[in-house]
């Protein structure tokens, strides 16, 4: 441990614990300042206050007492976990409830944590997130408490219409066959205020939910207003060119917009506030459509809940089975396995009718008991995969069911679409960045800015780690090195040149460029051009006005989100790794249309597949106090 991260004045098992790179600097100087103002001094308190402040850093909501000992180390400590000295969790628990800190307690005025009774455990809240993930459980079940007025005959028309299926002769449009996840999605929105739906890459999410717009704009006129948002500018400009594709044919409403979620929201910089739109002014739509919900977390969705009036109709789009928000909260999959409350909606049941039991569809399975009580609270999993199919959906599926040795048997069978490689097997690699390179550079100088952009998703390097030897600073330095050593020219990243892949870390707005968007330089008739994809059409932006930006032979999966590319090869680190969990390498494999390769070793794939993300939180719980 550094000396920055050693507090001095920490004693006892604070001491130890931040010793052993347990509790970073600021845990403990948290506990401590909280007891100093508080008047605690009961080591095990100031203890799980370092642990709960800990959590939350770590991506958490609360800390989970049942999992007190559920930490990771650095992968290079050699620390043991077990031999540290835990409190027991009874100890705990009662220095918890006398304590002056804790909400609840008759002592002390100052009250920074709460204290909850669940149907699992207890959870140790910081007070502002307690009521954070409370306003999100009352708002939400305050909206189920009533429904929209629905014309159930215009609706099933409209379903009938907008979902449809080419006939076996090619001549006719006919009704999609049953079950169609995606017509029971249209249908939950037209019932609910709001509708969650989940899905993997591919399995048409965006296409869904501009028919679910078409539907409303075709009830309610040009009038209606439309919300389009995502939690990042990349996410949004893709959910804007998803929707905007289809506008001609769904007959949608001209200048739809997507923004990002602060846009939406009015970021105010230096109010206190912070947002324009709030719970005393909320935002004007009458739809609001949320993109990569998954990516939003927890003060965010709060923010946005308490924004949003209660007639508006929300649907919350996203994949739960990826990377979580880099802040705290899990908000999407907590959604998706929230306990089920109330009937079931008689209005949807007689729309869906045709699609509960029916199996006309030999790609989609008949919904099981747990999908139908799902929809009971408002969310339906799309489960069609029409992006990328085969071997590469097998082992997204058996990584995301948390399946190691079925995992390995599909990655040692290989095929077309699979292939796993020891750490020191990089030939195949070599030869997908250089021969990708190489097509984008040929294209990027002839200025031919779409067929560049396209070359650049052929194939793309995704490591686990930014730094180390399994990581993007390392290997983006040896992709570099072997596309000069085969070209034949020294490559520079700080001088721009025709070919250079290019990743942006900042906002544009003005310039119309994005936090993770990516683009690579063009030679338009002597001068240099940054090119972003936009539709149909490059948007070329002179480098010099960019303002963080980035070479990029290799990127984070963290970053890859969102994006897609022919082959991936993904650079696993050691076993050790505490990134290394299923919802990371779930993630990096959707990313693959053809051909995802694995670097690494069998135990760290196996450990990946075992080790799964478990941010606590309350609301998938049942609150007894």
């Amino acid at each position: 441990m550094t000396e920055a991260n050693f507090v001095q004045r920490a004693k006892g098992r604070l001491r130890t614990f931040n010793e052993a790179g347990i509790l970073a600097a600021a845990d403990v100087h948290v506990a401590l300042r909280l007891g100093s103002l508080g008047g605690e001094t009961s080591e095990d308190v100031l203890f799980a206050t370092a642990l709960a402040v800990r959590a939350v850093r770590s991506g958490s909501v609360c800390l989970d007492l049942n999992r007190l000992r559920d930490v990771t180390v650095d992968e290079e400590s050699d620390v043991d976990i077990e031999s540290l000295p835990w409190p027991e969790l009874e100890d705990v628990t009662a220095a918890l409830r006398a304590s002056p800190l804790v909400l609840g307690s008759e002592r002390g005025p100052l009250k920074p944590l709460r204290l909850v009774d669940t149907d699992e455990g207890e959870l140790l809240y910081l007070h502002r997130y307690y009521l954070q993930e409370q306003t999100i459980r009352l708002v939400l079940d305050g909206r189920d408490v009533t429904g929209p007025e629905v014309d159930a005959q215009a609706v099933r028309e409209m379903l009938g219409t907008l979902f449809t299926a080419t006939s076996e002769d090619g001549t006719d449009q006919v009704a999609a066959p049953a079950p169609d996840r995606q017509r029971i999605a249209a249908a939950l929105a037209a019932t609910r205020w709001t509708t969650v739906i989940a899905g993997g890459p591919g399995t048409g999410k965006t296409h869904t939910v501009a028919r679910i717009l078409a539907m409303f704009a075709a009830q309610h006129g040009p009038g209606l207003r439309i919300g389009l948002a995502a939690p990042t500018g990349k996410a949004a400009a893709r959910l804007q060119e998803s929707v905007t594709e289809q506008s001609p044919a769904l007959c949608l409403p001209d200048g739809l917009t997507a923004m990002t979620l602060h846009r939406l929201l009015g970021w105010q910089r230096g109010s206190k506030s912070r947002f324009k739109h709030n719970a005393s002014n909320r935002l004007p739509y009458d739809v609001i459509v949320i993109d990569e919900t998954s990516m939003v977390s927890l003060t965010m969705m709060c923010r946005l809940l308490e924004a949003v009036r209660p007639d508006t109709r929300l649907i919350l789009v996203g994949d739960p089975d990826q990377l979580t928000s880099v802040d705290a909260g899990a908000v999407l999959s907590d959604l998706v396995a929230r306990p089920v409350r109330g009937d079931a909606n008689p209005e949807l049941l007689a729309l869906i009718a045709g699609d509960l039991d029916a199996k006309d569809d030999p790609h989609e399975a008949a919904l099981s008991v747990s999908e139908r009580d799902r929809l009971r609270s408002g969310v339906v999993r799309l489960s069609r995969g029409r992006r990328f199919g085969g071997a590469i959906a097998e082992l997204a599926v058996a990584v995301r069911d948390g399946r190691a040795d079925r995992v390995m048997e599909l990655l040692l069978d290989g095929g077309e679409q699979l292939s796993f490689h020891a750490p020191a097997d990089v030939g195949a690699l070599h030869a997908d960045i250089v021969s990708t390179a190489s097509s984008v550079t040929e294209a990027a100088r002839a200025g031919h800015a779409t067929e560049a952009l396209s070359g650049l998703e052929t194939h793309r390097l995704l490591c686990a780690h930014r730094q180390g030897p399994f990581g993007v600073q390392r290997w983006a330095r040896q992709a570099m090195e072997w596309v000069g050593e085969a070209s034949g020219e020294f490559l520079d990243s700080a001088r721009w040149y025709a070919g250079q892949p290019l990743l942006v870390t900042a906002n544009d707005h003005e310039a119309r460029i994005y936090n993770g968007d990516t683009g690579v330089v063009v030679d338009t008739g002597g001068t240099l051009m940054a090119a972003f994809q936009r539709g149909t059409e490059p948007l070329l932006v002179h480098p010099n006005v960019l303002s963080s930006v980035q070479t990029v032979y290799a990127m984070t999966i963290h970053r890859s989100q969102g994006s897609q590319y022919d082959t991936v090869s993904v650079m696993l680190p050691d076993r050790a790794s505490s990134l290394l969990t299923r919802e990371l390498l779930y993630t990096a494999i959707t990313r693959a249309r053809q051909h995802v390769r694995i670097i690494g070793t069998e135990d760290a794939i196996r450990a990946a597949v075992e080790r799964q993300v478990l941010r606590a939180s309350g609301l998938r719980r049942t609150i007894r106090s």
